[in-house]
């Protein structure tokens, strides 16, 4: 599904980020990236996603080299990979429903498609009886639900999570990651970036840990241990 091949990432003052990662991610995995602030992680999703390119090393996923990929490709390969942030980007004049049509809109889905699609989603993530309401009548923890929604309606076959807790108590936080365990067992890869550590030793999935731009380890059923 993913695959890093040799990967580093240096910027202009020379600064190397990421150095000689390699990494396999299998279809329907639940993978946890961990590390402290500066360990890399944050420049791995910016790969991962498009937004920047490898100095060393290829980047695939699935059958796509993306190692060089250009511009006018980034919106398809968001098609395949759901992006999750910690900040939830909604449109605060837009509905809960209309948040997640537009993610669709901009694509250029069909009407049809797009009154299919969002009651379904929604209903995934438990919103679809507060679809009529804006962003800021609902909580935290649902707005995080509905940004799931939004990354959900082209069906992609991996979701990227950097941080989706972050702004979150502790009681909603939790039940964004049994969103994220519901969808995984849907067979979707998740990937969560992450530093919250209850969280990733309660999960007891696969554990990736980053330290200065280098894996440090990478457990099947592991811990935050730094």
């Amino acid at each position: 599904m993913i695959n890093l091949h040799n990967i580093s990432k240096t910027y202009g003052n020379k600064t190397k980020v990421l150095k000689d990662v390699s990494l396999a991610i299998k279809p329907g995995e639940f993978v946890s990236i961990v590390g402290q602030s500066g360990a890399g992680k944050t420049t791995l999703v910016r790969i991962l996603i498009g937004e920047e390119q490898v100095n060393e090393g290829r980047v695939v996923i699935g059958d796509w080299d993306i190692t060089k990929i250009n511009r006018r490709e980034v919106p398809y390969l968001r098609r395949q990979i759901g992006v999750i942030f910690q900040d939830f980007k909604l449109l605060p004049k837009k509905t809960l429903e209309e948040n997640v049509a537009f993610a669709l809109q901009v694509s250029g889905g069909r009407p049809d498609k797009i009154k299919k699609i969002v009651p379904s989603v929604l209903k995934i993530v438990g919103l679809e009886d507060k679809k009529k309401r804006y962003p800021g009548e609902v909580s935290g923890g649902e707005e995080q639900r509905v940004a799931i929604a939004r990354a959900l309606v082209h069906q992609p076959k991996i979701l990227l999570a950097d941080e989706p807790t972050g702004n979150l108590d502790a009681i909603n936080a939790n039940e964004i990651i049994d969103l994220l365990l519901r969808i995984n067992k849907f067979g979707t890869t998740v990937i969560l970036v992450t530093h919250n550590k209850e969280i990733v030793n309660r999960l007891n999935k696969r554990v990736i840990t980053m330290e200065q731009g280098q894996i440090i380890g990478d457990r099947e059923h592991g811990k935050y241990l730094l």
